[in-house]
């Protein structure tokens, strides 16, 4: 299913990958760039959540186009398998026939199902590289053919993870990813593209459990768990001007967590 709104003049285009639940990191980047002066074009796919214990949010496509448009963005949601290889593609020929050119490209999207080395399916250890990693390539080699934006002003943000232990196939993904979003801060240097990565640390997004985020807690100097905002403030920096120069780095925002 794909949902758009009108847009108006003069604003420009951030595609977000994973934007699924009103409460997660996607929907807060999201709102955060419309708040900024974007146009937001987000994935989700629900399949995935439905899989998770939190289970599908119902209403939660419109209710994160509603707080956009209260931005004055235009919209664009696209419902999108990222384990397909086609899909990066399709992705970027709805945005650009519903809203135009991609100017950021900020993924937030994940395949994360806890395991550890002894107990890792083959099919698991897969789709966790087919939806973290090869999807990220995809897209990131899509959003470099097609960019038509000015340069200086193209922007790339992957979200990662370090977290590897009884998380391997999610972790390992992740770690792919890394290098894959940091290759494209040089051989995109012609575009005048920045690419980074950050690191939000544990962000209870729903998943947490009354002993993790104490454990959380305890690893944290600052004594508070991680938000969504937080990760949105540090991803609106980079995509403004003033982020220009911040380039090819993995950036920690995790309030110190060790």
């Amino acid at each position: 299913m794909t949902t758009r709104t009108a847009r108006p003049p003069a604003r420009p285009l951030a595609l977000i990958t994973g934007a699924g639940r009103t409460v997660g990191i996607g929907a807060g980047v999201a709102r955060r760039l419309a708040a900024s002066g974007w146009d937001i074009a987000f994935t989700y796919w629900t399949p995935y959540d439905a899989r998770m214990d939190w289970g599908p949010e119902p209403g939660a496509t419109g209710a994160i186009t509603d707080a956009l448009t209260e931005h004055g963005a235009a919209t664009l949601a696209i419902e999108a398998d990222l384990a397909d290889p086609d899909t990066p593609a399709r992705v970027f020929d709805e945005v650009e026939r519903g809203l135009g050119s991609v100017t950021a490209l900020v993924m937030c999207h994940c395949e994360s199902v806890d395991s550890g080395l002894l107990d890792t399916t083959v099919e698991s250890f897969d789709r966790h590289f087919a939806v973290n990693a090869r999807a990220g390539w995809l897209l990131i080699r899509e959003y470099g053919r097609r960019f038509a934006a000015p340069p200086g002003s193209g922007r790339i943000v992957a979200l990662t993870s370090d977290h590897t232990v009884d998380n391997l196939p999610y972790g390992a993904s992740k770690g792919a990813l890394d290098r894959i979003t940091l290759a494209a801060a040089h051989e995109f240097a012609h575009l005048g593209v920045t690419a980074n990565v950050i690191n939000p640390g544990p962000v209870d997004t729903g998943w947490m459990t009354d002993e993790g985020r104490a454990r959380v807690l305890r690893r944290t100097p600052l004594n508070r768990l991680g938000t969504p905002q937080d990760t949105a403030h540090l991803v609106d920096f980079l995509c403004s001007p003033e982020g220009q120069w911040i380039n090819g780095q993995l950036l920690m925002s995790n309030g110190g967590f060790a």
